[in-house]
């Protein structure tokens, strides 16, 4: 039994086997497990983290029952579920849907469809979710503290506060939230389950108060009221940006990066290859700046690192088919006016001491997402680079409205206004330059990963009042 229990879709660690048939524990990639684990191991803090089976390894394990992952302190519990049911949970409930509705990336003259297959399917999403609320009821003990992350599990609070009483819960969700006319997309029934579950939690938070009013104005208009809620904006990690840009990988990959830059003014972006991240825009913006500047033809180089995302679903398939041909498309354009060289340098590599070494070398970072609930690379780039580098930004990050005033802000779909941004960025003097950058790597560790925890944790409480109601 635990008294802090963490809640997750996914686990910090991925599970493997070892040739001699004993399990060991991975680290993850990037995202919102490793930055929680992280913020865990910089507080000092005990946990269980409870997350999903997903390979052989993990459904082994869920049947062994609670595994130790290596880092001091936390143990890791896995649910494990049938294919279709996850499939269905994940891929057309959180991921096509939600994800889609909080991002607002639907197309409303085809986009969503709620047919009775999406209606079995949100049925295996309140399986997934059942079966997260009943592993953490056998798995905290009494009294116990848990966080529940993200717009997977949006369901659990009713079931812990119905069950477990004595438990205080809190909910964070690491994305924007839907306006109230864009929630009222859902199903009537659909939306009231999702707010109603949410509200069973003792208090929800978000990275910014501007994803905080959206979800209590969105829950007034479906509920009447909206529940306790916090807004929290999370930090980078300097501790493990300082470690892998100090290591021979970053090393290596920073001189592989200069060679093929060269004495080049260097914009950099880096992105999961993601609807939201807004990735076509961005090329298309860094075509409108060599149209109207014909002098940086040659002189300037785009580098875009947009590492593979959820390549199970159609959607994320074709983005990334029609991103990596807009960009040779541009290169085969642009070359030939740019001395024979390609000026964008698009790698798909998942790779993070690459990422590190380029945001070291960029002169400009462009983080242009249609919306978003945070965006780190806002905050982590400015923390490591050497070029005195400034940063566009789009204004619906969540992570703009911490550096509006140091970053130049873009409206996400306005290609002329993005350009003009990123020759403003080009233009800049040198003195300001530097006050801007030195500016953002400050503002970059405000709510560094152990002092975010703490604020969260902090407004966990019980909500045992909605037992039976």
């Amino acid at each position: 039994m635990s008294d802090l229990v963490v809640a997750a879709n996914r686990g910090p660690f991925s599970l493997a086997e070892r040739e001699d048939g004993s399990i060991e524990a991975r680290p993850g990639g990037g995202g919102l497990a490793p930055s929680v684990a992280a913020a865990l191991s910089a507080a000092g803090r005990e946990a269980l983290w409870v997350a999903t089976a997903m390979t052989p390894a993990e459904h082994r394990a869920a049947k062994e029952g609670t595994l130790e992952t290596g880092q001091a302190g936390l143990s890791l519990r896995l649910v494990e579920l049938d294919a279709g049911t996850y499939a269905s949970a994940y891929d057309v409930i959180a991921n096509s849907t939600l994800w889609f509705l909080f991002h607002g990336l639907f197309d409303a003259a085809r986009r969503p469809v709620f047919d009775q297959a999406w209606r079995q399917a949100w049925e295996a999403f309140r399986e997934y979710n059942a079966a997260f609320g009943d592993r953490i009821c056998e798995e905290a003990s009494t009294a116990a503290t848990v966080l529940v992350n993200d717009y997977h599990l949006p369901l659990v609070g009713r079931i812990l506060a119905e069950r477990r009483p004595d438990l205080s819960t809190v909910h964070f969700t690491h994305t924007p939230f839907a306006s109230a006319d864009e929630l009222a997309m859902l199903p009537r029934h659909v939306r009231r389950e999702l707010i109603d579950g949410l509200s069973g939690f003792g208090a929800c938070g978000f990275h910014t108060p501007r994803w905080q009013h959206r979800f209590e104005e969105a829950a007034a208009a479906v509920a009447g009221h909206a529940p306790e809620t916090f807004a929290a904006p999370l930090g980078a990690d300097r501790a493990r940006l300082d470690e892998v840009a100090a290591s021979p990988a970053c090393a290596e990959r920073l001189a592989e990066l200069e060679e093929r830059v060269g004495d080049r003014t260097v914009i950099v972006r880096s992105d999961r290859m993601e609807l939201s991240k807004n990735l076509l825009r961005g090329f298309l913006a860094f075509d409108a700046l060599l149209e109207e500047r014909p002098e940086l033809r040659g002189r300037v180089c785009f580098v875009a690192r947009a590492y593979a995302s959820r390549e199970g679903l159609a959607e994320y398939l074709a983005y990334r088919s029609e991103t990596e041909h807009l960009a040779a498309l541009l290169n085969e354009k642009w070359a030939p006016r740019c001395g024979g060289e390609p000026p964008i340098l698009l790698d798909v590599d998942d790779d993070f001491p690459s990422t590190v070494a380029a945001f070291r070398r960029y002169d400009v970072l462009l983080v242009n997402p249609v919306r978003d609930g945070m965006n780190l690379v806002a905050k982590e780039g400015p923390l490591v680079n050497e070029h005195d580098g400034l940063l566009v930004c789009s204004e619906q990050a969540g992570a703009y409205d911490e550096l509006s005033d140091v970053a130049l802000g873009v409206q996400p779909f306005d290609v002329t206004d993005t350009a003009a941004a990123l020759a403003r960025a080009l233009d800049m003097p040198a003195e300001e330059r530097r006050r801007r950058s030195a500016e953002l790597a400050r503002r970059a560790t405000r709510g560094a990963p152990a002092s975010w925890l703490a604020e969260v944790l902090s407004h966990a409480r019980p909500q045992g009042d909605l037992a039976g109601s």
